[in-house]
């Protein structure tokens, strides 16, 4: 009457690296919503600056993650642009009193952080 079934387990596929795309997923999508924040604020004219580096470490993070995330042999050549890229974003965010901003640079010092502990990795 019933029909015996026979389940099949696919083989789990477990990405590389997975707390740095995490992290570089994280910072990317949060210096791109700071660069539409950044848009909105009174003193743009003071953060031209700020906005651009938000463009380049959002972009090197999406570029990096993928990177990483297919073992490319130039993951670590990128992942070290990309740790200055976010340092200098969070330095350059850092500068700045509002609480956005603040954070930004916590989460981009974060991926500086995992991004040289990566390269260091044999």
């Amino acid at each position: 009457m019933g029909r015996n079934l026979k389940v099949v387990h696919e083989p789990k596929y477990h990405l590389p690296h997975p707390k740095l795309l995490k992290t570089l997923q994280e910072c990317g999508a949060v210096c791109d919503n700071m660069t539409t924040m950044v848009l909105t604020k009174p003193d743009l004219q003071f953060r031209t600056n700020q906005l651009q580096l938000l463009r380049d470490c959002a972009n090197i993070c999406d570029t990096t993650e993928n990177f990483v995330a297919r073992n490319s042999p130039f993951a670590k050549t990128i992942a070290d642009e990309c740790a200055y890229i976010c340092e200098t974003c969070g330095t350059e965010c850092s500068r700045f009193p509002d609480m956005e901003s603040q954070r930004c640079a916590q989460i981009c010092f974060k991926c500086v952080d995992e991004c040289r502990q990566y390269t260091m990795m044999r």
